[in-house]
């Protein structure tokens, strides 16, 4: 991963209302949520929503995909499970990562 991608998706997650949108999406597992769902458990505006996540879209962070009339949102857990290695391994290299440190695999 190169830095500029680190950079921009960690800003991407730095705004609290965004980093509340992939935390959802995030525990929503592999099936994902309706945009109009995530709406209504985070009881926010749908201008609002759709801002964030056309934030997180664009950093690759999220994808959607359509069912008809309804958009579903997913966590792309390949991008973020290489912005945990690139942080661990970039980050980390000289002396703060434990020896033989592991992140969870994602199915």
């Amino acid at each position: 991963m190169k830095l500029d991608d680190a950079a921009a998706r960690l800003e991407a997650l730095g705004n609290p209302t965004r980093l509340r949108i992939y935390r959802t999406l995030v525990r929503a597992g592999a099936e994902g949520m309706a945009v109009g769902k995530l709406q209504d458990r985070l009881d926010i505006a749908a201008s609002t929503l759709s801002h964030h996540l056309k934030a997180l879209v664009g950093v690759g962070l999220v994808t959607q995909t359509r069912e008809g009339t309804t958009l579903i949102c997913h966590t792309n857990y390949e991008i973020m499970r290489g912005l945990l290695e690139y942080m661990v391994e970039e980050c980390c290299a000289e002396s703060c990562a434990p020896a033989g440190i592991r992140l969870p695999k994602v199915a």
